[in-house]
């Protein structure tokens, strides 16, 4: 879903609310311990280095959706380091679309979310947004 403007600040508890992140929206494809990002608009995107860091992601196939950001040392994405190339990129993951040859696309997005979360812990280059609700 895009971003939009809106008037007053929204909060319900049947919604999911995440950080929006200033970096490359991507999606990630690991199968067989390979690595592969493309972009919003399917374009491969490089970061060799961060690629070889989530191929090691503990799963035969697994697809991803999230955001590739540079973080300075309080946590904001900055992208211009990003451009840059200054600091590493990580990966803020937000969704788990597949995982060892499971299309979790129909599950609720909460246990996409918790599955997304257990998969990424000891991941030192992935971020997983925490769940926030309402």
């Amino acid at each position: 879903m895009r971003l939009r403007l809106v008037k007053e600040p929204f909060d319900h508890p049947d919604y999911i609310f995440e950080l929006k992140h200033d970096g490359f929206r991507a999606v990630v494809y690991i199968q067989n311990g390979e690595c592969k990002i493309l972009s919003r608009n399917s374009n491969q995107l490089r970061f060799k280095s961060l690629r070889a860091n989530l191929a090691k992601l503990p799963a035969l196939d697994a697809i991803l959706d999230g955001e590739i950001v540079c973080l300075d040392e309080h946590g904001a994405s900055r992208f211009n380091d990003l451009l840059n190339k200054k600091t590493q990129p990580v990966f803020y993951a937000f969704d788990l679309l597949w995982l060892n040859g499971e299309d979790l696309r129909q599950q609720p997005l909460i246990e996409r979310k918790q599955r997304l979360s257990v998969l990424v812990r000891k991941c030192d280059r992935i971020r997983d947004e925490q769940l926030r609700r309402g």
